[in-house]
């Protein structure tokens, strides 16, 4: 039986990679490619003109060319006539200068007399309107240095210089081993234990991005011989091996050993998370890290240990953009390890503002939807909000900047108004969009807060947290809230009242959320006990999330929007009507972002596509109420 994985280090993300690539020496390897197969590869020599551009005297405008002492003294008063064959000939563009003459004269000058005359009112100078040979690159001048990414612009000046091979570094080939009986190849797979191989797609996308060529084979199961045969295989046809999954401490983990098996581990267990269980290990002088399988310590552990590996091999110099930004929300972290975090960011009254946003490592979606990685670093137990957070940016900065940021309560309708415009999306649930309003964090808060005396929605509240005015509503949708139940609501759920049964498990919204409010108004009318409600302190942040839950099997019901348990197939108990909301300033309507958000709000597009979702109506979307 082969032992089980120990993690043998705790070290820390940046000399983990200087020992590594330190025992590596990795050596670059250059190969010749045509000219018009070099875009976006690295020149591994500087490369020099091998012809002058132009390589001939020619005519830079279309005219006449001449002599140009015989147009000494032309003037509108005395004009210099000259003829055709003896003292001019016509030229358009980039025709050679003929002997003997030294000058063109633009033909919109040219005053034309018939009989193969001319005349001219200016006199010209000596090479006027001419390009001399060299002017714009000279024979054995240097048009682009080593290490240099190729340009779609460079291109056409290494075509004038006569350059039509460049030296460039190899791409290396980086091969990529799925590992675990349970990952399948095909991405229509719903047999329970069959997961989706979709981390080795995002690898070989990554590897494309930083200049190499991946190599991706089926995934191979948790079988030691087996697994040990594929890895010693593609170890020989690869610069650098990926192997993704088995680098943990399971008992199906046989990454480590095996690496130590073929070659050597040099490091196993970085002080990051996520990312920690990273090998880094040496088969026959070739680099082979093996990669956790969750998605995001997977994409972490790549950024910080395969993409530098890559970067050496390829040229390419590609350095993430770290910014600093206040962060909206606390976070947590061990003493342990650094921490990255996902963030969603966007500009605020001038200040860049970091959105934790929620999900583990497993959370696809999270990398998708943030827009950086927010670094705690290690020795740190955490960042408070309103404190400043170094940043990755994921994205361009520009982009960042055209972001309307909505901090606050979740719906559906918010992934089509980010469909429709940049939106930054958090949800804290009401309560903290508010918050966030209060900070000046965000651009507008999703709300939806009952009033339980008046029923009336969200103006109590605002005028409870800003009681000097200045506030803003732009309505949003009216929606159905009711309870998410399994399709034919097999426990015949109708009331809070049955919440309380023995028989039933339940699923809530975190405190704060408008849902959660919601429900806790309609308890308290029915006097439930909520010690008997099983589930009434298991909290989700999202409709869909609790749709989800539901949906599994995890919870036999849980309070929602209508729109969340149609999407999953699952059936609704109506509850009650209420009004989703944003909160913004009053003094921010005529801010290009919130203008552009009402007109979209108003728009007929939005409305449609709304109305495609069951549980809506948009009757009063886009009208902004003052609330003083």
């Amino acid at each position: 039986m082969k032992k089980r994985n120990v993690y043998i280090d705790n070290i820390e993300d940046e000399l983990a990679i200087i020992m590594y690539r330190d025992r590596l020496r990795i050596e670059s390897q250059s190969e010749s490619v045509p000219l018009e197969e070099s875009h976006g590869r690295v020149t591994a020599v500087a490369v020099y003109a091998k012809k002058s551009s132009p390589h001939y005297n020619s005519a830079a405008m279309d005219g006449i060319l001449v002599r140009s002492k015989d147009t000494e003294g032309a003037s509108e008063v005395r004009p210099v006539e000259l003829k055709e064959g003896e003292d001019f000939v016509y030229v358009n563009t980039g025709n050679p200068i003929l002997e003997g003459f030294d000058s063109v004269i633009m033909i919109e000058d040219v005053i034309e007399c018939g009989d193969g005359r001319v005349k001219i009112n200016k006199s010209s100078h000596p090479w006027q309107y001419i390009r001399n040979i060299g002017e714009d690159i000279v024979v054995t001048e240097m048009i682009i240095p080593s290490n240099h990414e190729i340009r779609a612009i460079d291109l056409g000046a290494l075509a004038a210089g006569g350059i039509e091979e460049i030296e460039v570094y190899k791409k290396p080939v980086v091969g990529i081993v799925p590992t675990g009986s349970e990952i399948v190849k095909s991405a229509t797979t719903d047999i329970e234990g069959e997961i989706t191989d979709s981390n080795s797609l995002m690898f070989a996308g990554l590897v494309r991005e930083y200049g190499g060529e991946p190599h991706r084979i089926d995934p191979v199961r948790d079988e030691y011989e087996l697994l040990k045969e594929k890895i010693s295989t593609e170890v020989d046809r690869s610069d650098i091996l990926i192997i993704n999954a088995g680098s943990s401490a399971g008992t199906k983990d046989y990454t480590k050993s095996i690496i130590e098996e073929l070659g050597e581990v040099v490091v196993h267990g970085i002080a990051v998370k996520p990312g920690k269980p990273t090998i880094l290990g040496i088969i026959r002088n070739k680099a082979v890290v093996g990669l956790p399988g969750y998605p995001v310590s997977s994409y972490i552990a790549f950024e910080t240990f395969v993409k530098p590996i890559l970067l050496d091999y390829s040229g390419k110099r590609k350095k993430p953009s770290q910014v600093e930004a206040i962060l909206s929300k606390r976070v947590y972290s061990s003493l342990k390890h650094k921490e990255l975090i996902r963030v969603s960011l966007g500009v605020v009254n001038g200040k860049l503002i970091a959105t934790p946003i929620s999900g583990g490592a497993g959370a696809t979606m999270s990398l998708v939807k943030a827009d950086g990685i927010g670094i705690v670093p290690r020795e740190v137990e955490g960042i408070e909000s309103g404190d400043k957070i170094s940043v990755q940016l994921l994205k361009p900065y520009d982009e960042i900047e055209d972001t309307l940021v909505s901090i606050g309560s979740h719906d559906m309708v918010m992934d089509i108004l980010g469909d429709m415009m940049r939106v930054s999306s958090a949800h804290t649930g009401s309560l903290g969009g508010i918050i966030s309003m209060k900070k000046k964090e965000s651009h507008v808060a999703p709300i939806h807060l009952l009033d339980e005396s008046t029923g009336e929605y969200n103006i109590s509240y605002v005028k409870k947290y800003f009681p000097g005015g200045g506030m803003s509503l732009i309505k949003g949708v009216q929606r159905v809230q009711g309870f998410i139940v399994p399709k034919g609501n097999p426990k015949q759920i109708q009331s809070v009242k049955d919440l309380s049964r023995g028989d039933i498990v339940f699923v809530n919204r975190q405190r704060g959320s408008g849902t959660r409010i919601l429900l806790d108004y309609h308890i308290s009318r029915e006097g439930v006990d909520t010690e008997a409600i099983d589930g009434y302190d298991l909290e989700y942040n999202t409709h869909m999330d609790i749709a989800q839950a539901v949906k599994s099997g995890n919870a036999d019901v849980g309070l929602g929007i209508a729109s969340a348990a149609y999407a999953l197939g699952l059936d609704f108990v109506e509850l009650a009507d209420e009004e989703y909301d944003f909160l913004v300033y009053t003094d921010s309507l005529k801010e290009a972002e919130i203008e552009k958000f009402i007109e979209i709000l108003r728009s007929e597009e939005f409305k449609k596509r709304v109305a495609e979702i069951p549980g809506y109506k948009t009757d009063r979307a886009g009208e902004v109420v003052e609330v003083n």
